[in-house]
């Protein structure tokens, strides 16, 4: 088989193509320097590009593994099911979108259901009531609409917010473990001037979880076998208990940090492409796939705007990324079921932690944030703060309203002109 069969098998599979395949080269920045590895990367684009999309796959773990993990200690809940709905989510995601459009678990819903210990049939309910709400949104032209409206300084905002998350995420997983959290930083960014860039979050999780195996005395016990995902159908009574617990804390930030951040964060990723990762298409695809996923046990998902920026971050480019985390899930799902949790918890949370606050950190430091003019700065700082402090869905309407303030003042201020002559 010749160099770079196998990437180009891939790309034909996802419908990648070649303008991908330029975009993944023009934006990896990797030059010939002489260096014979160097030279065969830049021979075989489409084989570095894929090496950096199973790489950045991998690079949102801090976000997946923390909340997956809590989860499944909750009693009742199927290991299998939930893996599987990842899997088949991130598969799809892969197909719709053919760039790194992330797959995470709700935040606020499986906060909750760790917190409280809520049944899989209230989560199912609360998957489907997200789902259509999601859908309406979508085929109304309702998200359309409101993110049309959304002016640059906030969506700048946002993203600044979504940057800074990220960073304090992954300064908190460290915490488990400094010495390693501080020698996975160090790796990462002296990987980031090698040829193993394209590679840099693969072989970080990969020694980490060596590391941790060593540490352990091997590998834990497992079945494997053929494990099939149960049903999960919520009763009238799950519907309005999920509305009230479920629903109404996740909805406006899946609508801020899943719908609107992400298209605003791809926009400024994949220029060229502004219509294949819009607002609506998020909405849609969420609702859709909830709709589909969560009667057979899957936990409600949706695309996060921090995943997208830590897969960019460490290599992905195409919709590969998607289909390997994918085809994981799928795979530690229906072979190992249960067992599949012991096996999650081995990659040392301090590795995963390095690479959410690189990935973060690099976010935060936006060429717009550095062209705005002091007015503009201001709401953008404030968007991102209150983002911090409080939520990204509060972070949003203190930056709209101050952009309603800065509107207000411009009128008075040329209506009032005329008369000062």
């Amino acid at each position: 088989m010749k160099p770079g069969t196998g990437a180009t098998c891939w790309s034909k599979l996802l419908k990648i193509g070649s303008n991908t395949d330029r975009c993944g080269e023009r934006e990896s920045g990797m030059k010939p320097n002489g260096n014979n590895a160097m030279a065969s990367a830049e021979r075989y684009p489409q084989l570095r590009q894929v090496l950096g999309d199973i790489s950045g796959a991998f690079a949102d773990l801090g976000t997946f593994l923390p909340l997956v993990i809590g989860v499944l200690t909750v009693q009742r809940f199927d290991p299998t099911g939930l893996l599987v709905g990842f899997g088949l989510f991130a598969l799809l995601t892969a197909l719709i979108y053919r760039r790194p459009v992330p797959v995470q678990p709700m935040k606020a819903v499986a906060a909750i259901v760790i917190a409280t210990g809520i049944g899989p049939e209230v989560v199912a309910a609360g998957g489907l009531i997200i789902g259509v709400v999601l859908v309406l949104l979508a085929v109304t032209g309702a998200i359309a609409a409101l993110s049309r409206w959304l002016p640059q300084t906030v969506l700048t905002g946002i993203q600044l917010a979504v940057g800074l998350h990220l960073a304090l995420a992954g300064f908190r997983l460290m915490e488990s473990d400094w010495l390693v959290g501080a020698i996975a930083v160090t790796g990462l960014l002296a990987l980031q001037r090698t040829r193993f860039k394209p590679l840099a979050a693969l072989l970080l999780l990969v020694l980490a979880t060596s590391w941790a195996l060593a540490s352990n005395g091997g590998m834990p016990h497992l079945s494997p076998g053929l494990y099939l995902p149960g049903l999960a159908l919520p009763a009238w009574i799950d519907i309005g208990t999920a509305i009230q617990s479920l629903a109404l804390p996740q909805l406006p930030l899946t609508l801020a940090n899943a719908v609107l951040a992400p298209a605003a964060i791809a926009a400024s990723l994949f220029p060229g492409e502004t219509d294949r990762i819009t607002p609506r298409r998020l909405a849609l695809s969420s609702g859709l796939l909830n709709l589909c996923l969560a009667p057979m046990g899957a936990f409600p998902m949706c695309h996060g705007a921090g995943g997208l920026v830590a897969q960019h971050r460490f290599g992905a480019r195409t919709g590969l990324a998607p289909a390997v985390f994918g085809t994981t899930c799928l795979g530690l799902g229906l072979m190992l079921g249960p067992d599949a949790v012991a096996l999650l918890g081995l990659l040392p949370m301090a590795a995963v932690g390095a690479l959410l606050m690189i990935a973060g950190g690099e976010m935060t430091i936006s060429k717009r944030l550095f062209d705005a003019g002091p007015d503009g700065l201001a709401i953008i700082l404030l968007t991102g703060f209150v983002g911090v402090m409080v939520d990204i869905t509060t972070g949003l309407i203190a930056g709209l309203s101050a952009e309603l303030v800065r509107t207000w003042i411009r009128r008075l201020k040329s209506g009032a002109a005329p008369s000062d002559q």
